[in-house]
C-alpha cells in the first residue's frame, strides 16, 4: 500500500517528453541574448558560431545523459545519478542546490518576467505598488499588481501540474507549439516582409552602444562571455531528466526526447538569429536598448507600433510555457529526496487519483512565491550558475563510473562517440567553470558557500533519520 501512495505513473509519451524538453529550453534567452553575444564577439559569423558551439555542447551533454537515463529511468533522474555515483551526501547536496536555490529562483524569475511582459501588453497598468518596505542594508521589497500576477502565475502552473502527468504533458505540447510558431513567425516575417540585406552578415559592430554589456573586447574573454550567454539560452536541456520516472518506454523515448529536442531548439535558434542579421546590421543590434530585445526591434520594422503588443504576447507565452515545465520538473526533486528519507517523508506521497506528488508541488509553489516576493531570484540565479555547471560535469563524468562499475548493465542507448563526446563536454564545462570563477569570483564563492551549507543540513537530517 505504501508503494502505491509513493509511485509515479509513466504517462508522458514521446511527443509530450520532447515538448517538456523544448519548453524548458526556450524561455526568453533567444529574444534577449542576440545583442549581448553580438557585442561580445563583434561579427554575425562569430555570433552564429557561438550559437552552434553552445548548442553542440548542450547536445554533447544530452547524448551523455541519454545513456545514463536510459539505464536508470527514475524520478528526478539527475539526483539518482549523482547519489548512485558519488554517494548519498552528494545526492542530498545536489537536491538542496537544485530545489532551494537554482530551480526555485529560475521559476520565480520566469513568473516575474511573465508579469512584466503582461504589464507591457496592457500598457503599464500593473505598475501600481500597494506598499514598499526597506530591509536593513537597503534592500527594497515591493508588493503590488506585478507581484500579484507573478504569484498567480506560479499558483496557476502548480494547479495545472497537480493534474495527471499526461494532462501536464498535453499542456506543455500546446505551449511548445505556440513557442515554435512564434519563433518561425519572427524568422519568416523577417525574410519575406522586410527590406533586409544579406550583406549584413559580412559586417561587424562598429561603435554600437552595447548598453550594460561589460565585455565588448572580443577575443578569448569575449568568446567565453558569449558562450555563457548562449548556454543560458540553452539551459533547461537537462530538465526532462527530473521526469525520467514518468516517461513511457524510457529506454527509447528519453534519448529521443533529449537529443531530438536539442536539435530542434538549435535549428530554431540559428534560424531566428540569421533573420535578425538579415534585417539589422551588427551595429544596429548592438544599439538596441538593454530594456528591449532584438526580436522586438525586428518585428517593429515589420509591423510598426503593433510590434510592442506582439512581442509582449510572445514573451508572455514563452515565459509561461517555461514556468509550467519548470514547476513540473522541479517538484520531482523533493519527491525523490523524500523517498530516500532525506527530508519529510510525506513529500513522497502522490495523489491516489492523479499519481502526482501534490505535496511536493505545493511546497515548491510556496518557496518559489517567497523567492519571487523577495526579489532575490536574479541574485540566486547568478550565484547558482557556477553550481549548476559543476553538477552538469559531475553527472556527465558518472558515465565513466557506471561503465566501469556496471559493465554488464542493460543499456538500450549508448552515448554516440564515447568516450570523446563526454570528454569534450567535461573539458568545455571545466573551462566554463574556471572562466566563471575568474570573471565573477565573488558570485562563485557565494554560490559554493550556498552549496556547502547543505553539508551540515544533511548530517543533521541523517542523524535524526
Amino acid at each position: 500500500m505504501q508503494t502505491e501512495h509513493t509511485q509515479l505513473v509513466r504517462g508522458l509519451g514521446l511527443i509530450a517528453a520532447i515538448s517538456v524538453n523544448v519548453a524548458n529550453i526556450i524561455g526568453t534567452g533567444v529574444f534577449l541574448k542576440a545583442r549581448v553575444i553580438t557585442c561580445n564577439v563583434g561579427s554575425p559569423g562569430k555570433a552564429l558560431m557561438v550559437w552552434v558551439f553552445a548548442g553542440l555542447l548542450s547536445l554533447a551533454g544530452a547524448l551523455t545523459y541519454a545513456e545514463l537515463l536510459a539505464m536508470m529511468p527514475r524520478a528526478a533522474g539527475e539526483y539518482g545519478i549523482v547519489r548512485d555515483a558519488y554517494g548519498r551526501p552528494f545526492g542530498f547536496i545536489y537536491g538542496w542546490t537544485q530545489f532551494l536555490i537554482a530551480r526555485a529562483a529560475s521559476a520565480a524569475a520566469l513568473a516575474v518576467g511573465f508579469a512584466i511582459f503582461l504589464n507591457d501588453l496592457l500598457g503599464g497598468v500593473l505598475k501600481q505598488s500597494y506598499f514598499d518596505y526597506t530591509l536593513p542594508g537597503g534592500h527594497q521589497l515591493s508588493f503590488g499588481r506585478l507581484q500579484l500576477v507573478a504569484l498567480s502565475a506560479i499558483i496557476v502552473t502548480t494547479l495545472i501540474n497537480c493534474a495527471a502527468v499526461r494532462v501536464s504533458g498535453g499542456v506543455a505540447s500546446v505551449l511548445t507549439g505556440m513557442k515554435i510558431v512564434l519563433l518561425l513567425g519572427v524568422g519568416i516575417g523577417a525574410f519575406l516582409y522586410s527590406d533586409g540585406n544579406w550583406g549584413n552578415l559580412a559586417l561587424a559592430n562598429t561603435g554600437g552602444a552595447c548598453e550594460n554589456v561589460p565585455i565588448t573586447t572580443g577575443g578569448f574573454v569575449g568568446l567565453a562571455a558569449a558562450m555563457l550567454g548562449a548556454l543560458w539560452a540553452y539551459d533547461g536541456w537537462n530538465n526532462l531528466t527530473f521526469l525520467a520516472g514518468e516517461v513511457k518506454n524510457p529506454g527509447r523515448n528519453l534519448p529521443l526526447a533529449l537529443i531530438g529536442g536539442g536539435f530542434l531548439v538549435m535549428a530554431l535558434y540559428l534560424f531566428v538569429n540569421v533573420s535578425y542579421y538579415h534585417v539589422l546590421t551588427p551595429t544596429q543590434i548592438a544599439d538596441v536598448s538593454a530594456s528591449s530585445s532584438v526580436a522586438a526591434e525586428v518585428v517593429r520594422r515589420l509591423l510598426g507600433s503593433a510590434a510592442v503588443t506582439l512581442m509582449a504576447g510572445a514573451m508572455m507565452t514563452s515565459s509561461f510555457g517555461a514556468l509550467h515545465a519548470s514547476i513540473l520538473a522541479t517538484s520531482r526533486v523533493p519527491y525523490a529526496l523524500a523517498k530516500d528519507g532525506l527530508i519529510v517523508k510525506s513529500l513522497a506521497e502522490v495523489s491516489p487519483r492523479t499519481h502526482v506528488p501534490v505535496k511536493a508541488l505545493i511546497v515548491l509553489c510556496i518557496w518559489a512565491c517567497v523567492v519571487a516576493l523577495s526579489g532575490s531570484y536574479d541574485t540566486l540565479t547568478d550565484y547558482a550558475i557556477f553550481a549548476l555547471t559543476l553538477f552538469y560535469a559531475l553527472v556527465a563524468a558518472s558515465v565513466f563510473i557506471f561503465r566501469r562499475r556496471l559493465p554488464d548493465a542493460e543499456r538500450t542507448y549508448r552515448v554516440w562517440g564515447y568516450p570523446f563526446v563526454p570528454i569534450i563536454f567535461l573539458l568545455v564545462s571545466t573551462w566554463l567553470i574556471i572562466t566563471t570563477i575568474y570573471n565573477t569570483p565573488r558570485q562563485s564563492a557565494i554560490g559554493l558557500g550556498l552549496i556547502l551549507l547543505g553539508v551540515p543540513v544533511y548530517y543533521i537530517l541523517d542523524r535524526r533519520r
